[in-house]
């Protein structure tokens, strides 16, 4: 029963990996960046052609987005698979799958504001889809707890997660919302950081 039980395990303590490798990997990237302000500059940015360290960074994305895949296709098997678990670990799986897209796609430049002396050129088409894979990693995210959220309420053995979901997926959103209103006011770093930890804790809490 053991060995059984042993792929399950792993695919399930992948909730726990892959936020473990993204946390330190932008962490250990900001810390390479002497001239990188975290309260101002987006998370993306460490992984730029023009960083210092931008395979650290890049390796954070696709290990966060295979392990998410991985947690969710367990949490679907969990759940019951296609008869009862909902649409939530699509979901959640959907947004692992666009982390992985924009750790492939990457932005241009490492910095929101170019350096003195070097003008504004408009963004490519790489960096642009970048930007839509992080849009739709972030909703499908919030709408996959959501979901999620929905699934548990009604399971005696899931309930207590319920809440913890819907608070996860308010928070987040209105965080991003806020980002989203101006990308690059000042202290929209810590925003966005904040905004992609909260999904990030309550995956690795499951």
């Amino acid at each position: 029963m053991a060995d059984v039980r042993r792929p399950g395990r792993l695919l399930a303590a992948c909730g726990i990996v892959g936020p473990a490798a993204f946390t330190p990997a932008w962490v250990a990237a900001t810390r390479r960046e002497p001239a990188y302000s975290a309260a101002n500059e987006h998370i993306s940015g460490l992984a730029a052609a023009d960083a210092a360290s931008p395979r650290l960074m890049t390796a954070g994305f696709l290990t966060l987005g295979v392990c998410t895949v991985a947690f969710c296709s367990e949490l679907h098997r969990r759940l019951g698979g296609d008869a009862s678990a909902g649409v939530g670990p699509a979901l959640l799986g959907t947004s692992g799958l666009a982390i992985v897209a924009a750790g492939v796609l990457r932005r241009d430049r490492r910095s929101n504001w170019p350096e003195p002396g070097i003008p504004v050129e408009r963004q490519s088409w790489v960096n642009d889809a970048h930007d839509l894979a992080s849009v739709a990693g972030q909703v499908s995210a919030v709408t996959g707890l959501v979901a999620l959220a929905a699934r548990c309420r009604h399971d005696p053995a899931l309930r207590d997660l319920a809440a913890p979901a819907v608070g996860a997926a308010v928070a987040s959103s209105g965080l991003m919302a806020y980002f989203a209103r101006d990308v690059v006011r000042p202290g929209n770093g810590f925003v966005q950081r904040i905004a992609v930890s909260v999904p990030l804790a309550f995956m690795a809490w499951c």
